[in-house]
């Protein structure tokens, strides 16, 4: 039954009950319940009037979000002059990894594009990634190793934010010079990989396990295989090969200006004060300060791919839902430095 039909049935059985009312009682009592029952009416149909107004204006809501999205990204013109001198920004976001927003093929798209801009006087790529694929990390070291030979006018400044650690790390060590905060996470030159073995477990759930194999180490690292000290050797010795591959690209791209000192490669993580003192940061800035400092330019021109209208829509309303979900079950952040 819908709010509507809900009123008017409500209604229908207080006009009965006041009809008996005024049958059975006497005047004085009449016009007492006659009071109290319109004061009912009045009350029933401002909470129905309210209850409209609301939902229309949360429609109203709803539309004008719409249309600001659609006429920002869809009906604006151009913010800002693209032939105005100003500096090149690439975002580096999130886990690199092929499927994710921070791929190789995007951050290389887009540092190609500030490359190419005439009015492009440098590139800022700007950090923020735990890191992730060595593979992907590596893609974009060479690319601006090659973009750096056919540009030799235009510098390119790595700036850590929150974090630039890992994947994130070896792609900022291709820069000219690299920029963090003081309290920035600058680092973790290292490898891990991990998993999980199942092995006594399925022992004494009585589970077997069948695998057939073409070749001997077809079925390397199964977590319900027992592990094999070759095994372990031989993915250790990967391991140490894909380290020492990081290593090799970090030293060639900052050279003398790291500090000889091992544990700058165990993989540990950094503060951006302590990366500066052991040569693994240059100095502390942001983007902006960056700019403005080492090219006396104010402007800043993002070059990264930009989300559809669309897909920047359900986004927000996403985010918004959560966050009121969240609030509203008591739930909170974990402990954070504000």
């Amino acid at each position: 039954m819908s709010q509507n039909q809900w009123g008017e049935s409500v209604e229908e059985e207080l006009e009965r009950k006041l009809e008996n009312a005024a049958k059975k009682g006497s005047g004085k009592e009449w016009k007492l319940i006659e009071r109290m029952l319109n004061g009912l009416f009045v009350e029933q149909r401002r909470a129905r009037r309210w209850g409209i107004f609301f939902k229309l204006l949360t429609f109203a809501y709803l539309f004008i979000i719409l249309g600001a999205f659609l006429f920002r990204y869809g009906f604006a013109p151009e913010q800002s002059d693209s032939s105005l001198p100003h500096v090149a920004v690439v975002e580096v976001v999130g886990p690199i990894s092929a499927q994710e927003e921070a791929n190789a093929d995007s951050i290389i798209w887009s540092l190609r594009n500030a490359f190419e801009a005439d009015a492009a006087k440098a590139v800022i790529v700007r950090i923020n990634s735990p890191g992730g694929s060595p593979v992907q990390s590596g893609y974009v070291y060479d690319e601006i190793k090659r973009l750096r030979e056919i540009y030799p006018e235009k510098p390119l400044y790595a700036v850590i934010t929150d974090i630039g650690a890992s994947g994130a790390y070896y792609i900022a060590a291709a820069a000219d010079e690299i920029y963090a905060d003081k309290a920035s996470l600058v680092g973790s030159i290292g490898v891990v990989s991990g998993g999980f073995g199942f092995v006594d477990l399925m022992d004494k759930l009585g589970v077997e396990r069948r695998t057939f194999t073409a070749g001997d180490n077809k079925a390397l690292l199964d977590p319900f295989s027992p592990l094999r000290e070759q095994d372990k050797v031989f993915w250790q010795s990967v391991l140490d090969t894909t380290h020492q591959q990081f290593i090799d690209q970090v030293k060639k791209g900052r050279g003398d200006r790291l500090k000889d000192d091992p544990a700058l490669f165990s993989g540990l993580v950094w503060t951006g004060e302590q990366a500066l003192e052991s040569g693994l940061i240059d100095g502390l800035g942001s983007a902006s300060s960056v700019a403005r400092d080492k090219l006396d330019i104010e402007k800043l021109r993002d070059y990264s791919p930009r989300k559809s209208a669309l897909d920047e829509v359900v986004e927000r309303f996403g985010v918004i839902f959560a966050k009121t979900l969240s609030s509203q079950v008591g739930l909170t952040d974990g402990v954070q430095l504000r």
